[in-house]
């Protein structure tokens, strides 16, 4: 059973930077496309931002390009999301979720989903 851990979520001021992290486990990771998605108050579960299982295609919402960096690392079956210039707005849930088909991931479909960690960003 594929296991998805995330961590690195927490509370920050407006302007600074978070690295979250996504540990993965039951699969070979590198048959996997990892993304992020983010579900903010009252708001639906949307998709940030993918790669694809080698990382050479990635996927950005319109709304992170420039601030959120996606990567990966399959020796450490692990994927990241750096998050830069943070704004209040980008207070939510962060999820990893993966599944075999990069364009599942990108179409909000994965397979598998992370529990999720809290990224609070005070004004």
């Amino acid at each position: 059973q594929v296991q998805l851990v995330e961590s690195g979520g927490g509370l920050v001021q407006t302007g600074g930077s978070l690295r979250l992290s996504c540990a993965v486990s039951g699969r070979t990771f590198s048959t996997l496309a990892m993304g992020w998605f983010l579900q903010a108050p009252g708001k639906e579960r949307e998709i940030a931002s993918a790669v694809s299982q080698s990382g050479n295609r990635l996927y950005y919402a319109d709304s992170v390009k420039g601030r959120f960096t996606i990567s990966r690392d399959n020796a450490k079956n692990a994927v990241y999301l750096q998050i830069d210039n943070l704004k209040p707005e980008d207070t939510a849930v962060y999820y990893c979720a993966a599944s075999g088909q990069f364009g599942t991931v990108v179409a909000n479909r994965p397979d598998y989903w992370g529990q999720g960690t809290q990224v609070t960003v005070s004004s």
